[in-house]
């Protein structure tokens, strides 16, 4: 791979990558019923809803889903996998490959979202437990879907809360699931560091 080949992967991978993680914050976002008036859940909506907005008209929500962002986001990954490939090897994947590829990715992107949302509730619970910052606030509505569960099957440990450390594990569990999946569905070397950063 050229030098010229690598800034343009650079380039597509971190613009494309922050979109996408925008995309999948805002899904996230509805279905933890997170505060609308936060100043970064009006970031997220302004700077989706470009997109979202028309594609929201011909594809409704289901139960609290946002199922137009959620295609948004497969799309957007599918496009930089083909964008990526054209790039790096001057011809497109097969198509059933990228989108299988584009599923893998978002799950995998999921599944980081809670990772390092998990990562900030555990330090921030540590050095600042009564911080009122907007974007603890948001990552603690964030996380409480994924976390609740696991909280209420712990049994009381005395004021220590330990199902973050189940809600890790069991990431740690999806993230080897992702990894089989993307060997599985044969996962190019440059897709892989494209939609999952390995």
């Amino acid at each position: 791979m050229g030098p010229l080949q690598e800034i343009g992967l650079l380039v597509l991978q971190t613009l494309g990558s922050l979109y996408l993680l925008i995309v999948m914050l805002r899904v996230l976002l509805q279905v933890a019923r997170a505060d609308f008036y936060n100043p970064l859940s009006q970031f997220i909506v302004k700077a989706t809803n470009p997109v979202v907005i028309p594609v929201r008209r011909a594809v409704p929500g289901v139960m609290g889903v946002d199922l137009a962002s959620i295609l948004i986001a497969i799309a957007l990954l599918f496009g930089l996998i083909e964008l990526g490939a054209l790039l790096l090897q001057g011809q497109i994947v097969n198509p059933l490959f990228a989108l299988f590829w584009s599923l893998i990715g978002c799950v995998g992107l999921v599944a980081n979202i809670y990772f390092y949302g998990l990562i900030i509730m555990i330090i921030a619970s540590w050095i600042a437990p009564q911080s009122n910052n907007p974007a603890l606030m948001l990552v603690h509505q964030l996380i409480e879907p994924a976390i609740g569960p696991f909280r209420k099957l712990m049994p009381d440990m005395g004021g220590i809360d330990i199902s973050p450390l189940f809600a890790l594990l069991s990431l740690q569990v999806v993230f080897i699931l992702i990894a089989y999946a993307a060997n599985y569905f044969q996962m190019a070397a440059f897709a892989r560091r494209l939609v999952l950063g390995i």
